[in-house]
């Protein structure tokens, strides 16, 4: 997904860049909504996993602090360790989902300044 969002923002901005007169801005800006779509839906799926996982792992501590038995221990504090792990990488993916969403939505007013300038 990383790489779909930023080579589609590459794309969108050399778009703009280029400013081709042939460029129907219209469909150009249907295209643009619709991939913003996309990534906010992909964004929130991984809301959702993030805030899970991180519920997860609140419990895996309350479970460590009450944990009496050596081994359980281990076992509880391997598994919290693998739930952190995949927690940060979560949230460093979903901070790049945020901010490139943010993005969309500046070049989504470019989009509609061009569109507006050939409209008149």
């Amino acid at each position: 997904m990383k790489k779909r969002i930023l080579n589609y923002i590459d794309k969108t901005n050399h778009t703009l860049l280029e400013n081709d007169p042939d460029t129907d801005w219209g469909n150009v800006l249907a295209e643009h909504l619709n991939q913003i779509s996309f990534f906010q839906h992909e964004r929130l799926v991984h809301l959702i996993v993030t805030v899970t996982f991180g519920l997860i792992l609140v419990m895996l501590s309350a479970l460590l602090l009450i944990t009496q038995e050596a081994g359980v221990f281990i076992g509880v504090l391997l598994l919290f360790l693998i739930v952190a792990v995949t927690l940060v990488f979560y949230v460093l993916h979903y901070f790049l989902l945020e901010n490139k969403v943010q993005m969309l939505y500046v070049l989504y007013d470019e989009i509609l300044q061009k569109k507006n300038e050939e409209g008149n």
